[in-house]
């Protein structure tokens, strides 16, 4: 199949060309740029640069490459900006995305696999989340990827789009040379991985006051490479189903703290910590459920331990600034 991967010269995106190309499939990486790295375009990809809220030019590359899917991961990305900015994640990642729909309406390009967020559930009853639980989003990322998953319930009613909402929770790890890599970086385990390197001082812990076993955040992490190999099961179950929702994640939830001290472990670090107060709309804890993807499409990932995620990104993240890997 020929696929266009919005997105695909970021951390994800550029994995998941590289899976698909490995699998025998065309990857097509479309981006703008504005926070993606050539360097993480698979090789044998073919690149176009360009922005997704350009419907025009999507249509002439849907037609011309003759694409026959999208794997769509082009978007704004940090919950913490999006209380501050919420009119730039709505314009971006919900109004472009909007642009790239209809664009695949008029070309006639019929499935997508759509990069959603375990932050559509916002501050969760009870965990682990399941697919059916309420989506009530607290920050204005999560809603503006919310606002995406309306809006693909009724293009597959109206229209029959094909597509899988995949919701993830946190990612990390790295895979065959390629890592977390954002500029800035605010993910939380490339910066602990910093603090390692001495290229920073200290790590910053938002919140202590949170009602969790050490009083800090809970989340979810779930290894790249894993993720990738979800996307690539959920393209192939859409030759067969029309609508799929899925969380991807490990089942089990670490606190900000106990991450520090995997980090601390795998890396023989010291890490120092700074308390600071804690940030608008981050939910206490967020644990997926994943069952529903491993019993319908066999998904099952291989990276279950934090040690060897944390472990995985260390490589990687030592080989990138020059380092020798422990």
């Amino acid at each position: 199949m020929n696929i266009l991967v919005t997105g695909g010269a970021g951390y994800i995106g550029g994995t998941v060309a590289l899976r698909l190309l490995s699998a025998g499939h065309n990857a097509l990486i479309y981006d703008n740029f504005c926070h993606g790295h050539r360097d993480l375009v698979p090789a044998g990809a073919r690149l176009i640069e360009g922005d997704i809220a350009d419907r025009e030019r999507l249509e002439s590359v849907f037609r011309d490459a003759k694409v026959d899917g999208v794997m769509h991961f082009a978007a704004l990305i940090e919950a913490g900006e999006s209380m501050k900015h919420p009119e730039i994640y709505f314009r971006n990642n919900t109004a472009s995305t909007l642009s790239l729909l209809e664009a695949m309406l008029a070309a006639g390009v019929g499935w997508l696999v759509f990069s959603s967020t375990a932050a559509v559930y916002g501050e969760p009853k009870s965990t682990p989340i399941e697919e059916d639980a309420l989506l009530a989003a607290t920050n204005a990322y999560g809603e503006s990827k919310l606002l995406v998953e309306h809006m693909l319930t009724w293009m597959n009613r109206i229209h029959g789009l094909r597509y899988a909402s995949l919701r993830y929770f946190n990612v990390a790890g790295a895979v065959e040379g390629r890592g977390e890599a954002h500029e800035p970086e605010s993910h939380l385990i490339p910066l602990i991985l910093d603090v390692a390197l001495g290229r920073r001082q200290s790590i910053k812990i938002f919140g202590k006051d949170y009602p969790t076993p050490d009083g800090t955040c809970i989340r979810d992490y779930v290894h790249v490479g894993d993720l990738a190999d979800a996307h690539l099961l959920a393209l192939e179950a859409l030759g067969t189903r029309s609508r799929l929702i899925y969380n991807i994640g490990n089942g089990q939830g670490f606190s900000v703290r106990e991450v520090v001290e995997s980090v601390r472990r795998v890396t023989g670090h010291p890490i120092p910590v700074m308390e600071e107060p804690r940030r608008a709309g981050d939910p206490a804890v967020l644990v997926a459920s994943s069952r529903r993807i491993m019993d319908e499409l066999g998904w099952q990932p291989r990276y279950g331990s934090l040690d060897d995620i944390v472990r995985s990104a260390w490589v990687w993240h030592q080989q990138r600034y020059g380092g020798k890997a422990q």
